[in-house]
């Protein structure tokens, strides 16, 4: 009974409501880590989007989406990348300056899905590492500010900034010397990412003034 009536709330929502997918490339990367000398490295995301009808100035929107990310890094001993993939969830409030132009602020979480660089090692007897995913904190969260336009009817172009506020990775600081691979610095990384995007809305566009 108490789904059926949830089903019966939502739905009208999910009817009248915009949704739709967007596909884009990433520019990331990490702050406060010059001790391994590291630069942005590329990426994409792929999303979809829900928002609901709104003919005003102001409306709101949430995505799921998929992020990768990382950053490029060189230190003594090693040379490499690092890429991170996350599943991001952001909650937008939509400020529409044109009928064609709208800027996007608010929050969002995220979790860490996996974790891969081309020097990951295993934890093992004859290796001191351990698997790649113990290192990082699997949830994380930020804001993101960015703008979209919308040249025609359903296409929309934009591009966004995402940047975090929690700790990418584990204090591995706290335990003795040589626990962590050298491209773990001792402070605490952010991601921060620029993301160029393109998508589709579908749904019940409204009409254009």
């Amino acid at each position: 009974m108490k789904t059926l009536i949830l089903s019966l709330l939502i739905f009208p929502c999910a009817v009248s409501a915009q949704f739709g997918i967007k596909a884009g490339i990433n520019f990331a990367n990490v702050t406060k880590a010059s001790s391994i000398n590291n630069s942005s490295r590329s990426g994409y995301m792929v999303g979809v989007f829900l928002a609901p009808p709104s003919k005003g100035l102001l409306s709101y929107g949430t995505e799921l989406d998929f992020s990768q990310q990382g950053y490029n890094y060189k230190t003594n001993t090693n040379t490499g990348s690092v890429t991170l993939n996350y599943l991001i969830m952001p909650h937008l409030m939509k400020i529409r300056i044109t009928k064609l132009f709208q800027l996007e602020v608010g929050g969002q979480v995220a979790y860490l899905l996996n974790a891969k660089a081309d020097s990951n090692q295993t934890a093992s007897s004859n290796n001191p590492y351990a698997a790649m995913e113990d290192y990082y904190n699997r949830f994380d969260y930020g804001a993101a500010a960015g703008f979209e336009i919308h040249p025609r009817l359903g296409l929309l172009v934009g591009a966004r900034y995402n940047i975090s506020f929690g700790d990418m990775y584990k204090n591995m600081y706290t335990s003795a010397p040589g626990t962590a691979p050298s491209f773990i610095p001792d402070v605490n990384l952010k991601n921060n990412v620029l993301q160029i995007f393109a998508g589709w809305t579908f749904g019940k566009n409204e009409k254009k003034k």
